[in-house]
Order: C-alpha cells, then sequence, then structure tokens
C-alpha cells in the first residue's frame, strides 16, 4: 500500500550523522532517567516530581505521533482546510476542560490510572472492564506509530517494512525500559523541538514551491478534486445533504467536538499519566494547558503539507499512486537538502518514538497497576511490581509490532485510529462524565453503561460501513462522518443505559465518593487547595486556559 521511497530520499553521510547524535542522545536520557528509579511509582509516575513546562510539552508530544503528522497530514490532503476541527474543536477546549475541571478529581485522589479512578467510583468489574480494554486500545494505536517509524526506516535504508518496523520497536524499547515515563517524557521533550525543526523547513519550502498561501489556494482549488471547498472550515455540513468530506455539523460538533475529542484528552491515559507525573497539583492543572497552546498552531506543520502534496504529488491518493499516509516522506524526497533532510527524518523518526511510547508507558503502568497487582499477583514488594513493569513493557512493544501490521493495511491511518477512538474513547467518556457530575449514579450503572457503549460503538462501526452484510441504515459518505456517528452512537447508549441501571439499583454512601464527585469534597485531602497556590498571575490555570480558548476562537474566525 506504500511506495518505495527508499530510490527517491538520498540520504548521505551527514543526514546519518544528525539521525547518529538524535539516537545517542536518546539513549543517554534513558541511562540517565534509569538511576532516578527506586520505586514503581518512579517507573510509571517519575514520582510525581516534574515541573510543569516539562509535562506541558510532554502533554503535546505524546501526542505528535504517527496520528498528528503523518495521519493529520493524510486528513490536509483528502479533506482539506476542514481537518483544523480535529484542532480547534477536537482537541483545545477538551486540554482545558481537562486542566481546569477534571485533574483535581485525578492528582488529588493521588491515582495511578484512569481505570483506577473508575475502580475508586464505582466497582472492580468496571474497573477491569476498562483496564482491559485500554490495554487493548494501546497496543492497537502503538501498532499505528510503529508502521509508520517502519515506513521511514524502510525510506532510509530500503529495507523491508517488517524488517524495519522490527529495528524501530528495539530504539523505543531500549529508552523505555531503562527509564520509565521519566525517560519517555525527558525524550519527549526533546522531540517536541527536533520536530518543530523537522517540520517548519518542509511548510516553508513547500509553500514556496507553489506560490505561497494564496498560490496554494488557487492551485488545489483548480487542479485537485477537492476544489475550492478545501478552503472552507464548515461549508456543506448541512444535515442530509452534508458536501464537506468531514460530514455535516452534529458529526463535527457533537462526535468529534465532544464525545471524541473529550474522550481521548480527558480518559486517554497516555495522555493523562503525562499530568500526573507533575509535582503538585497546580503543575498537574497547568500540563494540559500549556499543551494547548503549541497545538493550537500545529495545523501550520501537518495540514499545509498535506495540501502541498495534493498539489505536487498528482498521484496521491489515486490508485497505483502514493497513499496519503506518504504525504510528508514524498515532499521530503521532493525537496528538502541533506543535512535539512537529516533534520527532518530525526523529527519524524522523534515524532512516531513519542506516540509509541506514550503508548506503550500508558500500557504497562495499567496492565501493572490495573491488572496484575489486584487480579493476578496480590500483596508482594513493590520490586516486584517495578519489574514486572519493566517485563510487560517489553510484551507490550512485542504485540505493537503485530498490530503494526494491522495499521498498514489502511489508506489513511487516521480514519483506522478515530475508529479506534469511537470503540474505546467514546463510552468510556460517557462513563467517566456522568460519574463525576451526577452522584447518585451507582456502581453496577458504571459497568453496564461501559460495557453497552462499547458494544453500541462496535455495532455501528459495522453497520456504517456495510460489514454486516445487510444493506446500510444510512448511507454517510465520509469515512470520519461515519466515525464521528459511531462516537455519538456510543455516547448515547451509554448514557442511557447508565440512567436506566442507577434508577434501579443503590448508590454508594456519599462518604465512599467523596473527592471523586463534583461537589462532594474530601476535607482531608491534602491535595484539595494546592491549585490555589500559584505566585504569579500568569501560571494560575485559568489565565492559561482562557487565553488559550481566545486565540483559537480568533483564529477560527480568521480562517471560518
Amino acid at each position: 500500500m506504500t511506495t518505495d521511497l527508499a530510490a527517491t530520499l538520498d540520504v548521505n553521510a551527514i543526514d546519518y550523522t544528525i539521525l547518529g547524535i538524535y539516537f545517542a542522545i536518546v539513549i543517554a536520557i534513558g541511562l540517565l532517567a534509569r538511576r532516578a528509579v527506586a520505586t514503581s511509582e518512579d517507573f510509571f509516575l517519575s514520582g510525581r516530581a516534574l515541573p510543569a513546562w516539562v509535562t506541558g510539552l510532554a502533554f503535546v508530544a505524546a501526542n505528535l505521533g504517527a496520528l498528528e503528522i503523518l495521519g493529520m497530514a493524510a486528513n490536509g490532503a483528502e479533506y482539506g482546510i476542514a481537518t483544523v476541527h480535529f484542532y480547534w474543536i477536537g482537541a483545545v477546549p477538551a486540554m482545558i476542560f481537562l486542566g481546569l475541571v477534571l485533574m483535581p478529581f485525578y492528582y488529588s485522589t493521588r491515582v495511578h490510572s484512569v481505570p483506577e479512578y473508575l475502580r475508586r467510583r464505582f466497582n472492580a468489574p468496571t474497573h477491569a472492564f476498562n483496564a482491559l480494554s485500554f490495554a487493548v486500545a494501546s497496543v492497537l494505536t502503538a501498532g499505528v506509530n510503529l508502521y509508520a517509524l517502519g515506513l521511514i526506516i524502510q525510506s532510509l535504508l530500503g529495507w523491508p517494512l517488517w524488517l524495519a518496523i522490527f529495528v524501530s520497536a528495539g530504539f523505543v524499547l531500549i529508552y523505555i525500559t531503562l527509564g520509565g515515563l521519566s525517560g519517555a517524557i525527558y525524550t519527549e521533550v526533546l522531540q517536541f523541538f527536533v520536530i518543530l525543526a523537522g517540520l517548519i523547513p518542509l511548510v516553508i519550502v513547500g509553500l514556496s514551491a507553489v506560490g505561497g498561501w494564496d498560490g496554494l489556494k488557487d492551485k488545489v482549488s483548480e487542479n485537485t478534486d477537492l476544489g475550492a471547498s478545501a478552503f472552507s472550515q464548515w461549508g456543506g455540513t448541512g444535515v442530509g445533504d452534508a458536501t464537506n468530506p468531514l460530514g455535516d455539523w452534529i458529526g463535527i460538533v457533537f462526535g468529534l467536538g465532544f464525545v471524541l475529542s473529550f474522550g481521548y484528552w480527558t480518559t486517554n491515559f497516555a495522555e493523562v499519566q503525562r499530568a500526573l507525573s507533575a509535582k503538585d497539583l497546580s503543575a498537574a492543572q497547568r500540563t494540559p494547558l500549556i499543551g494547548a497552546f503549541p497545538k493550537i498552531f500545529i495545523p501550520a506543520l501537518t495540514i499545509i503539507p498535506g495540501l502541498v502534496a495534493l498539489v505536487l504529488i498528482p498521484q496521491l491518493g489515486k490508485e497505483g499512486g502514493p497513499t496519503y499516509n506518504d504525504a510528508i516522506p514524498e515532499l521530503m524526497a521532493k525537496f528538502l537538502p541533506n543535512g535539512v533532510l537529516g533534520i527532518a527524518l530525526t523529527g519524524l523518526l522523534a515524532a512516531f518514538m513519542a506516540g509509541m511510547a506514550a503508548n506503550v508507558s500508558s500500557f504497562n503502568t495499567v496492565f501493572t497497576y490495573d491488572l496484575w497487582r489486584p487480579y493476578v499477583v496480590k500483596d508482594r514488594p513493590d520490586r516486584y511490581y517495578l519489574q514486572v513493569g519493566r517485563i510487560i513493557t517489553v510484551i507490550g512493544i512485542v504485540i505493537g509490532i503485530g498490530t503494526a501490521f494491522i495499521a498498514a493495511g489502511y489508506e489513511n491511518i487516521m480514519n483506522y485510529v478515530q475508529a479506534l477512538f469511537s470503540f474505546f474513547n467514546a463510552p468510556l467518556f460517557a462513563t467517566f462524565i456522568v460519574g463525576v457530575f451526577w452522584k447518585r449514579m451507582t456502581a453496577w450503572a458504571g459497568f453496564w453503561g461501559l460495557v453497552s457503549g462499547t458494544a453500541a460503538a462496535i455495532l455501528a462501526y459495522l453497520s456504517l460501513n456495510n460489514k454486516l452484510g445487510i444493506p446500510e441504515i444510512v448511507f454517510i459518505e465520509s469515512t470520519q462522518s461515519r466515525n464521528f456517528w459511531g462516537a455519538i452512537a456510543a455516547f448515547v447508549v451509554d448514557v442511557v443505559v447508565t440512567v436506566i441501571v442507577t434508577m434501579l439499583t443503590k448508590p454508594k454512601p456519599i462518604d465512599e465518593v467523596k473527592g471523586l464527585v463534583w461537589g462532594v469534597p474530601d476535607p482531608d485531602n491534602p491535595d484539595a487547595a494546592d491549585a490555589q497556590n500559584v505566585r504569579r498571575w500568569w501560571e494560575s490555570p485559568k489565565v492559561l486556559g482562557f487565553t488559550a480558548l481566545g486565540i483559537t476562537a480568533v483564529l477560527s474566525i480568521v480562517f471560518l
């Protein structure tokens, strides 16, 4: 499904030297971080000692994996400027909600993971079901990043894809196994700047080649199948007759902007884990808020290259030509000189390693703390669980190698990942958000709501994509729109079942949900007032959050 770029990437000694220096630094970070790992909390949560600026950059870097770089560039080429919805509606508001509203629930309860919060709020079956489904989702998503990483290695050396995937997995394995979450986070901070250094030259050169922004608009409008609609965010979003490539406004606003976005950013432990490693609640709250600022502007580095590739790579996305996933590698091969090419390749490799590291580090935490320790081997010394974490890291990467070949079967990996999010994140978000704000919600309502929501998501996916062998109930042309509506179905079914089961079962005593439900504080919680201990006004979570929202609103109007 991919083109052979090995012959077109003219990589020389300068490029390989840059790559070698980067990988040497990554391994050194892992070795240094290992010296600070003495307990399982050090390994899984960095001892809860990191400053906000470090966790904030790691928070956004953890998302700058294959999904962000190749996936969003692929979306830019396939769907046009409407892809900004994945950022300005589908990310920033949810990141701010996480920082201002939900982080106090996570951090002050001292949970190690999102499933652990569900155990305390609901019961063990809810906890076990979510831990297991999250573990599956993590290794599936890790496979996306590993596939993309292997694709770039293949392009560099001309190796078969399977060999490139195995070698790529080895690099990630080394620094996560050595340094745990600290090794991953400090590497992600480095990767954030390397990614920028790699993508910015590509955007500048690409825009120059098509005559700047105005030239890009003219050429896409006149010479591609998208036409002028490529530069319209909201055009063609009417319900029932949508012509927008992302579908109608209900799917975009409620499916993407609410269910999928809030589900990903507020309950995906690969992201939340970075905030939980912060040194105090104030720093934990500021983690996603700091990450929101670069997130606002990242579309310029991902969507624009996709549109440029659509103009300059005529066969992109067409039968027999490069797939949409190849947009950025094709531009690199076409434009970047040696040295700059090495930096760009390093940036791509850094992005994919960051994404996979985030998935694997969250997988090993959830498996160890939420599956192995409570249900398999209980009451062992802390050192035992530290060793389990390292072993399961290896196993997680081995499984990720297998799931990488699933990702390789998709022309646009963003379509695949959004389907995964509708299966796992949408029902979890429904259960989580109702449980946070409705103290009457019962333990068994949490379990059956989550199970029914997950089943509804899978059934909606199979039905909307005509995979049940029966006529489609609703025809939705856009693959992404089908994912959005599947997420809506999962959320609605989850909430309905939750309400019904709650009315039929008995809630927990109020003392058992203190600090876990909005409006029911825990007076004995030492972190309860910590977020108020902000010495400088610009560190205030509210100032950071509303500033990011304001910038997003202005840009949304400018590019309406």
